[in-house]
This record gives structure tokens, sequence and C-alpha cells, in this order.
């Protein structure tokens, strides 16, 4: 008899949900994101999600954020100004602009903050390593720089080891927004866009290689779903209370 075992059966990457949602109201994913914690922190066991797009003009501020990195005074004809409960200070969306909301139940990843958002970092670096683009971490601070430029910011909120929020990657906006704040409250180190290295790149040419990544990073197998599964969410009574 032979004493060589039989190789363990590999074990197949988790599905995770994802969601091309293209341009959406701030509020609207917001409302999406709450409710899809709170159906996770509810049944454990349902599967992760992961809603990409892109917003209209809006600045959001974390939870303790100080106004005093709001260069402005919030006027009707402005972009919004919205306090949510990520961590983090003053930023900036705006077309252009690939944003990552991971609804993640880290009980099967890893319940660990700090090893959470060096992941999210990492599926950004990654993602322009595949641009032939040299991404980088900055000590003490959390985003992904280039050349010195910030081009991706990551804010979170987790509740009961449930993510929400998530990370902003500049590709091709219009940068003009950042200038009426201090963004993340960070004066010396300007904001950037992949579109400065990469003239002709677009939202469109990048998100299918951050997808990969990101189901790499988190070994995920990300499962598309029609974004009319979360339009029973935009039909109820927005939700604008911050979670716990």
């Amino acid at each position: 008899m032979s004493d060589l075992q039989p190789a363990a059966a590999a074990i197949a990457p988790a599905p995770c949900h994802l969601y091309r949602l293209g341009l959406v109201p701030y509020e609207r994913a917001w409302q999406w994101q709450t409710q899809c914690l709170m159906a996770l922190r509810q049944a454990p066991e349902l599967p992760d999600h992961l809603m990409l797009l892109e917003h209209p003009a809006v600045y959001t501020l974390g939870q303790g954020a100080d106004d005093r990195f709001l260069k402005f005074t919030p006027q009707p004809h402005l972009p919004p100004v919205l306090k949510v409960e990520r961590g983090g200070e003053v930023t900036y969306h705006c077309p252009g602009q690939l944003v990552g909301y991971p609804i993640l139940n880290l009980r099967r990843h890893q319940t660990d903050l700090h090893w959470y958002l060096r992941q999210l970092e990492e599926v950004i670096i990654q993602t322009l390593q595949g641009l032939g683009l040299a991404g980088e971490r900055c000590p003490g601070l959390t985003g992904v720089w280039l050349e010195g430029r910030k081009v991706a910011a990551i804010g979170i909120k987790v509740s009961r080891w449930i993510t929400m929020h998530g990370f902003a990657l500049n590709i091709n906006p219009d940068l003009s927004g950042f200038q009426k704040i201090v963004p993340c409250g960070i004066s010396d180190k300007p904001v950037g866009s992949l579109a400065q290295f990469q003239p002709e790149i677009t939202v469109q040419q990048i998100q299918p290689v951050l997808e990969a990544k990101f189901a790499h990073v988190f070994q995920l197998r990300l499962v598309p779903q029609a974004s009319s599964r979360l339009g029973a969410i935009a039909a109820a009574p927005l939700q604008r209370a911050l979670l716990p």
C-alpha cells in the first residue's frame, strides 16, 4: 500500500456579491451599505458584498472630523457636505473616481482593523502594478501614494466586525474640488490622479483590474449581481442614523 496520502482538496474561495453600479448619489449608496450591513449583522452566513461606483460631487466628513479642514461655507449651489460614520477627516468624491464599498464579515477574514486597512491598500497597490505604476504607502498614514501624490483615500466603519465605507481611487476626476478642503487632514501632501501619469486612462479600464485584485487579496470569488437587487432598498425611507 502506498505511503502517499491524497492531496487535500483545495478550498474554493467564498462568494462575494459584486455590484457594478455606475454613477450613484452618495446618500443612496450610503443607504444601500447600511441595509447590507444590517442584513449581515442579522444573518452572518450571508455572502460578503462589494459595491463599485462613482458619485456626483459631494464632500463627506468622518466622525470627529475637524471643520477647519473645510475651506468654504456650505451653500445650496455647492456640492453637499455630509457627515458620515466612517473614520477619517474630510474628503471629496466626484465622477472619474472609482469608489469601492466592501461589506465584509471580518470574522470570515481577520478580526483586525489594521490588517483590513492594509489589505485595502494592497488592493490599490496591486491594481496600480497591473498598470505599470508603483503605488506606495506612507508611514503613519492610511491610503496609497504615487510619486508623492495621494491617489487613493481609505475610510472605514466596522460594526460588530461587519465593514462599510471603503476606498476611493482617483482615476481621471476634476481635482479642483480638493482645493476647497484639506484632504484627509493632510496639508503637506498633494492629491493626484492616475490620469496625471497615464492621460488616456478611464474608470472603465481600471475597474476590471481592481475587481481581480480585490478577489485575489481577499481570497474571494466575485459574483456579479443585478443592480435591481438593491432597488428595493432605494425605495425605502432614507436611513441617516449613524451606526453604532
